[in-house]
Order: C-alpha cells, then structure tokens, then sequence
C-alpha cells in the first residue's frame, strides 16, 4: 500500500468525518478517483518524431503508456486534418494514481522554477486543474535527452460535494494550494 493511501484510510478519512462538513458517513467523505495527465503536442504536425518523444516523457512521467489523441476535425488555419496525432494523455487509478501523487506532492511540485504556490481554483465538477510549464521538473525525465521543453496538464478528479472539500482534501493530502476564493458555487 502505497504512503498516501494508507493515510487517506487512517488519517484523513478520520479527520474530514469529524469536521463541520457534516458528514455522517464514510462514503460522503470527499475521495480522488483518478488523475489525468494531457500533452498537448501541435508541432507534430510538421515532425512525426515530435509525438513518439512526447509519448515516451509521459510514459516515464506517468510508468504507464499514453494513448495518442487525434484530431477530431480539419482546420485549415492550423494546418491540421482529421485523425492527425496532436497530443497524448493518460489517466491513473488505483496504487499507481496514489504513487504518481505523492511523487508530484514530495518531488516535483518543489522543483518548479519561482514557486509561490498552485491557485485554488476549481471546475464546476469540484476537480482541480493546474499546468506544469516545463516535463523537466519531473526527476524521471533525462534533462540531456530532451528534444524540446513541453508543458502538460494535470486534472485531479475528485468525488466531491463542494469545492471547499475539495480543497480541505487536497491540504490534507500536502498540496500547496494558496488560499480558496468563496466565489465557488456548490452542486444543487
């Protein structure tokens, strides 16, 4: 069992029950099911090449090989055709989702260049999303082996009621998240 799941069943679970969000059992309390990692690679469209190098960073961000998003229409400003490779992504569950978190919380986050802290700001399904600027925060990624500096994006799905839970589970879990903005309207 991996350290973050072990203190999500121990710890957190625990702790959100006895806060005042009111929750009466064990299966209200706020969980992250998956993760999704998204690169967005649109210099493919010149160099093939560009796709196999963005699929293999991922795969070593992630230890799991990525699908390779097409391109759903033609559009003739970009220069790009229906069914052209333009990115790849790839979504965690499970011991693995937890591994990739922790690595991302302990490793990666204190990496970033000029850190100040993730904003808090969710979407109207309570998930949290934030970029990565550079793939070679990650300790993974070989800084000498790169062919170019990418950025990616991380969605954290989670089952939530509100994005004040959302947040209190991410603090519990050691994100650094600046402070939540009240502007956030709750599921009804």
């Amino acid at each position: 069992m991996t350290v973050l799941k072990d203190k999500y069943s121990s710890e957190i679970i625990a702790q959100m029950m006895s806060s005042d969000f009111g929750f009466t059992s064990v299966m209200q309390v706020p969980v992250i099911e998956k993760i999704v990692l998204n690169m967005g690679v649109g210099e493919s469209i010149n160099d093939k090449k560009v796709i196999r190098h963005a699929v293999g960073d991922m795969t070593k961000i992630s230890g799991q090989k990525p699908i390779v998003t097409k391109a759903r229409k033609s559009v003739a400003g970009f220069k790009v055709r229906e069914g052209w490779p333009v990115g790849c992504k790839v979504t965690l569950r499970g011991d693995r989702m937890y591994e990739f978190l922790e690595r991302l919380i302990t490793v990666t986050i204190p990496r970033i260049r000029d850190f100040r802290g993730l904003d808090a700001k969710f979407d109207q399904d309570f998930n949290y999303n934030f970029g990565i600027k550079e793939q070679i925060v990650f300790p993974e990624i070989e800084f000498d082996k790169v062919d170019a500096i990418r950025g990616l994006n991380i969605t954290v799905v989670i089952k939530s009621g509100s994005a004040k839970e959302s947040y209190t589970l991410l603090k519990a879990f050691g994100f650094p998240l600046k402070a939540l903005k009240e502007k956030q309207k709750v599921k009804g």
